[in-house]
């Protein structure tokens, strides 16, 4: 034996094949020539290499620990790239463990799946439930995922021998390497189905329309995405589905818009209301749930003196939050109604409520804020 592969590699004969590899990966990150392009360094790599390639596989392990060498007479200096080593094996030294090798399962999971739902604002607060009808790819009933027609069952693919993998020699400055990639006819499994189903075709699954039940907890919003674990694709050879995400659009409301957790409506009053003071019934967005435990309506008092643009909040009237208790607030914006086209009788009545309080001709007043500001400009001209 022209050298002892196991001292080469610094482990001891009984080591296994994860300190073996990792012994093999520190040196090559040490020795390969992109690293360090000396000469002897260069030797010492195929040297290395080569006793790597022999206690890497069990078979060549074997002949070696009977006495034997492997890579023939003279395998010592760079033998092993006589015969070819692999490049996957270097690369798994300086990036990690790589890709996993051999035959890959024809069991893969399922691809994710998303769907839009639309539902109106009072679903989308106070959570609904629906029955979806989705057009996805199930298990085939006929070959019960297996892909084979009848009792028929993959063989072996003859040209990587089910490896799933076929090797591919070049020469370089280093020697012969061999590099691996899927085998083109089986694509990676390592076997072939001779009689595919002639319902799937080999595949496993078919495209079918099922129903599924959705429940939408309250607080969702627009954007929101509820997922359904294990609902989406079931994967080729009948492998774990997907899971299936339901996106939520919620749609316009005639009378309330949603901000945040909050609701936001708008109450028109006439002048006289706004003066005078009034109550009235606000309908309720639980209103919309058609349930019949719940406020269909809750009072609003308009204060005597309400001006237009006042603002009513009605505390835990809003939207449940969605993770978290409680609810937003009902914000209730005034607009007072001014009269726009008042008969003769409703004119003079005008007239004589402007004569009471003194404003048969008003000058109209600013805010505070815009009153200080042109203050202070009329004072600026005054000064000139």
């Amino acid at each position: 034996m022209s050298q002892d592969y196991y001292e080469t590699l610094g482990v001891g004969r009984n080591a296994t094949p994860e300190e073996i590899k990792k012994a093999y990966r520190r040196l090559a990150r040490q020795l390969h020539p992109d690293v360090n392009p000396d000469p002897q360094t260069q030797e010492r790599f195929k040297v290395v290499t080569s006793a790597y390639e022999v206690l890497s596989d069990p078979q060549k392990r074997r002949v070696f620990d009977l006495g034997g060498d492997p890579l023939g007479s003279g395998g010592g200096q760079g033998a092993g790239f006589g015969q070819g080593f692999s490049f996957t094996d270097i690369m798994d030294a300086f990036f990690g463990q790589g890709t996993q090798r051999g035959p890959r399962s024809r069991m893969q999971r399922g691809k994710d799946a998303l769907l839009r739902l639309d539902v109106d604002l009072a679903d989308a607060a106070f959570g609904t439930a629906r029955d979806l009808t989705v057009d996805t790819a199930v298990v085939c009933d006929t070959c019960h995922g297996s892909g084979a027609r009848g009792d028929s069952e993959p063989v072996v693919c003859e040209t990587c021998r089910g490896h799933g993998e076929v090797q591919q020699v070049q020469r370089s400055f280093l020697g012969d390497i061999r590099t691996a990639r899927p085998c083109p006819t089986c694509r990676g499994f390592g076997s072939v189905i001779p009689n595919p189903c002639d319902e799937c075709g080999g595949d496993g699954r078919v495209r079918a329309r099922r129903t599924i039940a959705v429940k939408i907890p309250p607080g969702v919003d627009t954007g929101t995405r509820v997922q359904l674990a294990g609902q989406g694709e079931v994967g080729p050879g009948a492998g774990p589905a997907g899971d299936l995400y339901v996106e939520i659009q919620v749609a316009p409301h005639e009378f309330f818009v949603r901000d945040g957790d909050d609701l936001v409506c708008e109450v028109t009053v006439p002048m006289t209301a706004a003066a005078l003071g009034m109550q009235l019934d606000l309908p309720t967005l639980e209103a919309d749930t058609g349930a019949s435990d719940v406020d269909k309506s809750i009072p609003l008092e308009i204060k005597p003196g309400t001006q237009a643009g006042e603002r009513t909040v009605l505390r835990a009237r809003g939207v449940p939050r969605l993770r978290g208790v409680g609810r937003g607030d009902l914000i209730v914006n005034v607009h007072v109604e001014t009269p726009t086209k008042p008969d003769a009788a409703q004119e003079n009545l005008l007239r004589q409520l402007a004569s009471l309080r003194r404003e048969e001709n008003p000058d109209g007043q600013m805010s505070s804020a815009h009153k200080g500001m042109f203050g202070r400009l009329k004072d600026a001209f005054g000064q000139r």
